[in-house]
C-alpha cells in the first residue's frame, strides 16, 4: 500500500465550547480579511461565529473561518483541557503551528481545529505521550505506532464514509458500552487521551523526537497488506490484552494478549489465576520502580501516578454507592456485591455484575467499568475485589486489587521504553507487541 505523499490532518483542540480565546504570534492570513495577528476571541452569536481581534475588529461566518499560519507563525489557545475526566485533568495554555480553523458545532457551540502536516503532528504526539528524553529506539517505535494508528483510522473512516460509532447495548439487565470516534465528525482526530495526546509546542520538542520522526518518515506497521490499527496503553501489568475486551467483539490477530517479558506465560483463565497473578510480582518489562528511569520515560503529568504495575484502592460502601450513582445515573441501593463475570487474557474484566438492594446490572466493557468505579477512572479493569463486613454481615468497604494502567491492548508504552533501554531495536520492539506484522514505507 502506498499513500501519495504526506497528508495534512485536522486535530480537534477545543470542542463544544461556548467561547474561545487565544493569541496569534506572527502573521496569520484569512482569504477575505488579509493578515491578522495578536489576541483574539470567538463565540457563536445567532448561529454564526463572531471572531473578534485587534481593537474590536470582527469577522463573522455561519459555517467556518480559516486562518493560515505564515512562516514561523504560531498561535496560542487559552484554557485547553488536558486529560479530560482522568485524575490528571487540568487546563493549560497551548501553542500550535500550522493553520487554525473555527467551525460551528451547533447552536452556541464552537470547535477549534489545527490543520498540520502529519509528520509535524507526530513530533508533538511522541513528546506529549512520553518523555522526549526516552531512548531513541523507543521514540522511533512510538512514531511508527502513532503514525500507523492514525492512518489506519483515517483509511477506515474514508472507506465507510461514516464514523466508527460508540456502541451502547442496554437492557434491564445489562449495559455494554465502548467508545469510538463519532464525536470527531468535524476533524480527523482529537488532541487528548481519547485519541493520542497532542499538546502542540507546549511540551518540550527535543531534537531526539524530531530525529525519531524524520528517521521513520512514512513507516507503518502492516498486516496482510493493510495498515495496522496499532493501539497502545501506558502499562499492561505484565500481559497485554485482547482487542475485544475493550472494543468490538472481534479478533484482530496482532492485537491479542502476549507476555510483556522474555518469559512466556499463559493467558488468565480463572478467578484463581487472576488473584494469583495480581498478587505476584512477575518479571515484566513494565515492572519498573526505578524513579530515575521513570523520570526519563514519563512526561510530568504521568509521573504523579504511583504503583501502576500493582495497585490498590479502597472505598467505604457508601463512597462506592455514591460514585456509581453519580457515574451511572442509577440507584443500586445498598451495595452487596461487585462480581467479575468475564475477563480477557490479561485479567481485565469486560463483564462485571454490580448488585445492590434495589437492582442488579451487568456492565461492560473495560473502560465503562473503570469509569463507574472511580471518581475519574480506575487505572485498569484487571482487578479482583475483596469486601470487609461488619458483625451483621453487611459490607463496610470494598477493596480493588489491580494490575496495570490503561486498556492494555497492543503496545505497552513503559514496557517498550524499558526494552529500548535494554538494547532492543524499534523493529524488535514492534514485533514483540504486534505479532506477525511487517514494517513498510508507504510515502
Amino acid at each position: 500500500m502506498v499513500i501519495k505523499g504526506e497528508p495534512n490532518i485536522t486535530v480537534g483542540i477545543l470542542d463544544n465550547m461556548p467561547q474561545v480565546a487565544g493569541n496569534f504570534k506572527g502573521n496569520f492570513y484569512n482569504d477575505y480579511y488579509g493578515s491578522i495577528s495578536g489576541k483574539f476571541s470567538a463565540k457563536i452569536v445567532e448561529g454564526k461565529i463572531l471572531f473578534t481581534y485587534r481593537n474590536n475588529r470582527q469577522i463573522s461566518s455561519s459555517r467556518e473561518i480559516k486562518f493560515t499560519g505564515g512562516h514561523k507563525a504560531t498561535f496560542q489557545l487559552f484554557d485547553v483541557t488536558v486529560g479530560s475526566s482522568f485524575h490528571w485533568e487540568r487546563k493549560e495554555t497551548q501553542i500550535f503551528k500550522g493553520n487554525m480553523i473555527l467551525k460551528v458545532r451547533r447552536k452556541g457551540i464552537i470547535a477549534v481545529i489545527n490543520e498540520i502536516p502529519l509528520e509535524d503532528y507526530l513530533i508533538s504526539v511522541i513528546s506529549s505521550e512520553m518523555n522526549s528524553s526516552a531512548p531513541e529506539e523507543f521514540l522511533k517505535t512510538h512514531a511508527i505506532v502513532s503514525r500507523s494508528w492514525l492512518l489506519a483510522s483515517l483509511l477506515e473512516k474514508n472507506k465507510k464514509h461514516t464514523l466508527s460509532k460508540s456502541k451502547k447495548i442496554i437492557s434491564n439487565k445489562e449495559i455494554a458500552r465502548w467508545y469510538g470516534r463519532e464525536d470527531h465528525d468535524l476533524f480527523d482526530v482529537c488532541a487528548d487521551d481519547h485519541c493520542q495526546r497532542y499538546h502542540g509546542l507546549t511540551k518540550k520538542i527535543s531534537y531526539k523526537a524530531q530525529k525519531a520522526v524524520q528517521e521513520t518518515r512514512g513507516l507503518v506497521a502492516m498486516y496482510r497488506n493493510k495498515i495496522c490499527d496499532t493501539r497502545y496503553s501506558k502499562a499492561c501489568g505484565g500481559f497485554t490484552e485482547d482487542f475485544k475486551t475493550a472494543w468490538a467483539n472481534k479478533r484482530i490477530p496482532y492485537l491479542t494478549g502476549i507476555s510483556d517479558g522474555p518469559i512466556q506465560r499463559s493467558p488468565i483463565k480463572t478467578e484463581k489465576d487472576t488473584i494469583n497473578w495480581i498478587q505476584s510480582k512477575p518479571h515484566a518489562y513494565c515492572n519498573v520502580h526505578n524513579k530515575n528511569l521513570l523520570k526519563k520515560i514519563l512526561p510530568d503529568s504521568d509521573r504523579k501516578t504511583q504503583n501502576f504495575f500493582r495497585w490498590k484502592v479502597t472505598y467505604t460502601r457508601e463512597e462506592l454507592e455514591n460514585i456509581i450513582k453519580k457515574k451511572s445515573g442509577l440507584d443500586f441501593g445498598k451495595l452487596k456485591h461487585v462480581t467479575p463475570l468475564q475477563r480477557g487474557s490479561s485479567g481485565r474484566i469486560f463483564r462485571l455484575r454490580i448488585a445492590g438492594s434495589k437492582k442488579s446490572i451487568v456492565i461492560g466493557k473495560e473502560l465503562e467499568i473503570r469509569r463507574w468505579l472511580s471518581p475519574t477512572h480506575l487505572l485498569s479493569s484487571a482487578f479482583f475485589v475483596t469486601a470487609k463486613k461488619d458483625h451483621r454481615g453487611e459490607v463496610k468497604s470494598f477493596t480493588f486489587h489491580g494490575a496495570g494502567w490503561g486498556h492494555g491492548v497492543g503496545l505497552c508504552q513503559i514496557g517498550a521504553a524499558v526494552m529500548a533501554y535494554r538494547g532492543f531495536s524499534a523493529d524488535k520492539i514492534l514485533k514483540h507487541y504486534f505479532k506477525g506484522i511487517k514494517i513498510q514505507k508507504i510515502y
